[in-house]
């Protein structure tokens, strides 16, 4: 079969298309015959051989895909089953998604609803599955009452976030350093466009003027500072990105001076419950969706290195879906 590998052989990294043939890592390993992919941040970062992040030497990238069980011991997910893989080591330690067929642990394994399509969910993938974790924290921690924030609001979790919280009602501020994407925002949900330097005011001060009922943090670093600084009391940011880096420098006092909250947000090790209430609340969200507006391109196995440049300096607009079984 075809499969995107990434190799590390004599300290020299090399990706690209392959022919491979790929076995279960243990016996009750499921097999899925993948119908879509998709390309995200965590993706890049095994490729780039200044992080920490790829666990193997020799593996097939891809951290989430969508498809069909073929093989099953598991009597929940029987063959024929229609699924999402995602988490775990998946694409870091061991095989991942850029390919026609994977192997994995059944507790990787999602079933997909049935109003969700293995294309929808991949346009959704790892990245709507945090955006919708992030709109849920919030909602949950009480009502979002006012401005809801989201920043890298054109990159995947932000742009979904835009969408799937525009959807829930919320009235939605989109943050980007891409002013050219303000339409695309816009027709996505967004009531407002701002610029990275608008998220708080007051630099001079430790406090900000207090602005966001609430927001999602895509990019993590000092714009995470700015936020929690710039948030109303007992707001919450729901946190799950580190494009601008991972240290976050701030103070102690929005926390014990406004009550406010940092939310994080993971769905690597997310317990199978709660991916399951997920998944169910984003496609009972995309119903009233244009789930293809999500997309920036659709490319094949050959397109993923190019793709991998793109969304490491985060010059996406949405998602760029992988289908493993068409070749340019």
């Amino acid at each position: 079969m075809r499969a995107f590998q990434i190799s590390l052989d004599d300290d020299v990294l090399t990706t690209g298309p392959r022919d491979v043939t790929v076995t279960p890592r243990d016996p009750s390993d499921v097999l899925v015959r993948v119908d879509y992919s998709g390309v995200n941040f965590k993706d890049a970062m095994v490729v780039d051989p200044t992080q920490r992040v790829r666990r193997a030497a020799r593996l097939i990238g891809g951290v989430d895909a969508a498809g069909v069980i073929v093989e099953s011991s598991d009597p929940t997910i029987p063959p024929g089953t229609r699924v999402a893989v995602h988490g775990g080591d998946l694409g870091v330690g061991r095989d991942g998604g850029f390919a026609e067929y994977v192997y994995a642990p059944a507790r990787y394994v999602s079933v997909l609803p049935d109003s969700l399509s293995t294309r929808a969910a991949m346009v959704f993938g790892t990245a709507g599955l945090s955006a919708m974790a992030s709109v849920m924290a919030l909602e949950e921690r009480g009502p979002l009452e006012g401005d809801l924030l989201v920043t890298g609001a054109t990159g995947g979790v932000g742009s979904i976030a835009v969408a799937l919280a525009s959807a829930r009602g919320h009235h939605v501020v989109a943050s980007t350093g891409s002013p050219d994407a303000s339409s695309w925002l816009e027709s996505l949900g967004a009531r407002a466009i701002i610029g990275r330097e608008e998220i708080a005011d007051k630099p001079e001060r430790v406090l900000a003027t207090e602005r966001w009922a609430g927001a999602i943090d895509c990019v993590g670093a000092n714009t995470l500072a700015q936020v929690i600084r710039s948030l109303r009391y007992g707001a919450g940011v729901a946190a799950s990105g580190l494009v601008a880096g991972a240290t976050l420098a701030t103070t102690i006092y929005p926390f014990i001076t406004r009550g406010v909250a940092l939310l994080g947000v993971d769905v690597v090790e997310m317990p199978a419950r709660a991916r399951a209430r997920t998944w169910d609340a984003l496609a009972a969200t995309a119903a009233s969706l244009d789930v293809e507006a999500l997309v920036d391109h659709e490319i094949d196995l050959e397109g993923v290195t190019d793709a991998l440049e793109v969304i490491g300096r985060g010059a996406t607009r949405g998602r760029i879906l992988v289908n493993p079984a068409t070749r340019a």
